[in-house]
């Protein structure tokens, strides 16, 4: 049980939180100031330090090095204490353990610094066995090149340590890497210790810099994740650097680390400037939903179109003008990088009216690789009498063709030169002549349920909407009504979610088999549900995500501050943002 860390926010694994000393310290944060090490028991036992609130005290350890063998760990453990001060236990990845600690530093960190596959399968290892709400510190690792990919894997806690020595040692740290002291005509940075000649810039002057290139790199790091947008940041900075691409490349493969604790929804736009951006979770979550959730309602044939700029796409030109000539006798589906396929009813579904990416007119390999994939698998579950294909050459083409051998199927090309030439439209109204159309209400309906369907899982569209429903309003802030008339939800525009109403809420609980649930224990909760207060938490939830919190007093929905298994295993905190609450 940790007293003396709190989160706040999170920005996938990375988070801003707070080290809740005398002197509160917001991290993720250096903190060399605030540390005292109470020393090694290798050599003899340390006395148990006093302790106090004005400082985060390592408690007597045994630090092994990277590669010890698991056996030879087990030997020499050391078993915490619990303490009533703020507290930190070192660890390696075979013994850490939840030790009651605010904080666990991982043993040997300067030994995967530079080795990707080692430090991602360390840090995993060890932020699996440690309670989610604990901070984990890195001793003698940072620099202002690597902080960011640190915080980005979930370290909370760096210090100047490394970055001072390369000082002493002559070598002059930038966000980018370092250079030779001795090879620098000028200095390349407008802080204190810089305001001199290279000339008179000594090792000590370049140490000072160093700690100060670190810290500014920090708080902008704190700025990107309370943006939440250090990912974007990664993509580039990561790159300086051959061991932090290759680190944070490895973390994408590590899906469910990283998915788990990203949200379903951001504010800000999100960057697609790479092919790594194609394996972020937010992406890869959004295909998998797609092609394992998402349950086609509306009749006719399928109608793959172009992606647009604007978004949501149907505000775009192009895309009016795609619906002046199917005029709801097909099933619209836009084909895009780096979201792979989005049916019309999610298109203002995170992320899919939320990103912007770099078009140069041609697709790249992995981008073909990837939408092809995409495409099929959602054919496959689709179940299309019709496929036609009103794209353009270039990668979309491709991609078609690349399905249709894979699958077995036909598609109807209607674009002669372009999309949006009076010939293309003209084939396009012309191959879907004959049929029937659907009413507006349907696909009203088709978009609230397949939205609920995305967020919820797979069913729950008709699961907690009942077979009679009906919609208001204009899209997309559509609000649903059961038969009674009772609103039900409300479609959230600026993300393409819904939020439910308590009478929602019922319905959703009342179905087969409602999911996102989290039981409380026995209050009333006023405003948020305390991670405390939290017994059990379904482990599908994630931050942002739409929630049923129950208890012996109260019943209710919300919103996801955080994953599932952190508002289990936190003492600290918001768990559940109160929308709606009944008092048994």
């Amino acid at each position: 049980m940790t007293d003396y860390f709190e989160v706040h926010a999170r920005d996938a694994a990375a988070r801003r939180g707070e080290l809740r000393l005398s002197e509160p310290v917001s991290t993720p944060a250096l903190v060399d100031d605030i540390v005292e090490d109470a020393g090694s028991r290798w050599h003899e036992a340390p006395e148990m330090p006093d302790g106090d609130e004005s400082t985060l005290t390592v408690l007597p350890h045994r630090a092994f090095p990277p590669g010890t063998e698991e056996p030879v760990e087990e030997a020499f453990a050391v078993d915490y204490p619990d303490v009533d001060f703020p507290s930190a236990a070192v660890v390696s990845p075979g013994t850490a353990d939840d030790y009651g600690a605010d904080a666990y530093v991982l043993a040997g960190a300067p030994g995967y610094a530079g080795h990707a596959e080692a430090f991602v399968e360390a840090l995993l290892e060890t932020k699996e066995a440690i309670p989610d709400d604990t901070a984990l510190y890195l001793s003698g690792v940072a620099t202002p090149a690597n902080a960011a990919t640190l915080v980005y894997a979930g370290v909370d806690l760096l210090d100047e340590t490394r970055a001072r020595t390369r000082g002493l040692d002559g070598f002059y740290l930038t966000t980018d890497g370092e250079e030779f002291l001795e090879d620098l005509d000028e200095l390349p940075c407008a802080c204190e210790a810089c305001q001199q000649p290279v000339s008179e810039f000594s090792r000590a002057d370049c140490a000072e810099h160093n700690a100060n290139a670190l810290r500014a790199e920090m708080a902008r790091v704190r700025h990107r994740i309370s943006e939440g947008r250090l990912r974007d940041y990664i993509e580039g900075q990561a790159r300086h650097e051959a061991w932090l691409t290759a680190t944070f490349r490895r973390l994408d493969q590590q899906y469910g680390y990283v998915e788990e604790r990203t949200p379903v929804f951001r504010r800000n736009e999100l960057l697609a400037a790479t092919d790594d951006s194609i394996r972020r979770a937010e992406i890869q979550r959004f295909a998998d939903r797609v092609t394992s959730r998402y349950q086609r309602r509306l009749k006719g044939p399928l109608v793959l179109v172009p992606c647009s700029a604007r978004k949501p796409y149907s505000d775009s030109q192009s895309h009016r003008q795609f619906m002046d000539a199917i005029q709801y006798r097909g099933h619209v589906v836009s084909m895009t990088s780096p979201i792979g396929v989005v049916p019309s009813e999610l298109e203002t579904t995170y992320p899919a009216q939320h990103y912007d990416s770099v078009v140069t007119g041609e697709w790249t390999a992995t981008e073909i690789e990837f939408v092809a994939a995409v495409l099929e698998r959602y054919l496959e579950r689709a179940d299309y009498d019709r496929h036609i294909a009103h794209v353009p050459g270039e990668g979309y083409r491709e991609i078609c063709e690349r399905v249709e051998e894979s699958l077995g199927i036909e598609f109807e090309y209607t674009v002669e030169d372009h999309p949006t030439t009076t010939e293309s439209l003209g084939n396009l109204a012309k191959a879907l002549q004959g049929e029937e159309s659907y009413y507006k209400s349907e696909r009203e309906h088709s978009i609230v349920r397949a939205i609920a369907d995305y967020q919820f899982g797979e069913g729950a569209g008709d699961e907690v909407f009942g077979e009679n429903i009906s919609t208001e309003g204009r899209y997309p802030k559509l609000r649903v009504r059961d038969g009674d008339g009772e609103l039900l939800a409300t479609q959230v525009a600026q993300y393409g979610t819904l939020s439910l109403t308590g009478a929602g809420a019922r319905a959703w609980r009342e179905s087969d088999a409602p999911t996102k649930t989290v039981q409380i224990d026995g209050f009333v909760p006023s405003g948020s549900v305390l991670a405390p207060g939290v017994l059990d938490a379904d482990a599908s939830i994630r931050p942002g995500d739409e929630v049923l919190f129950e208890g012996p007093k109260a019943f209710g929905v919300g919103r996801a501050s955080c994953h599932g298994r952190a508002m289990v295993e936190s003492t600290r905190g918001a768990a559940v943002d109160v929308r709606h609450c009944e008092e048994r």
